[in-house]
């Protein structure tokens, strides 16, 4: 019988500690990880790289569940990492929740 494997959660900071509409870079060794905080408080995980031209999509505009990449303007959809038609493309996204006013990541 097979058990699922926990994902190894990591505290990386509050939600506080993101701006508003803003994020905050995450930096590691295997790409830096961008975690976003929206203006409903909802926090997403990108890697901090457009699929385009590997903008630092942390420096990017946050509206709605969309980063707009500051390079080329591509539109990355926070959810899934998907670049918004007509662009085509995809940045990894990592797994994040939120318990006690603190952001955890499941970097692995």
């Amino acid at each position: 019988m097979n058990m699922p494997v926990e994902k190894p959660w990591l505290r990386v900071c509050a939600v506080d500690d993101i701006p508003l509409l803003g994020s905050r870079v995450i930096e590691r060794d295997a790409g830096n990880v961008a975690v976003f905080r929206t203006a409903a408080d909802t926090v997403f995980a990108l890697l901090d790289r457009c699929p385009h031209k590997a903008g630092p999509l942390s420096q990017g505009i946050v509206h709605g569940e969309t980063v707009t990449c500051p390079l080329h303007s591509w539109n990355i959809d926070l959810a899934s990492g998907e670049a918004k038609a007509p662009d085509v493309g995809c940045a990894r996204r990592f797994p994040v929740k939120v318990e006690n006013g603190d952001v955890y990541l499941a970097l692995s």
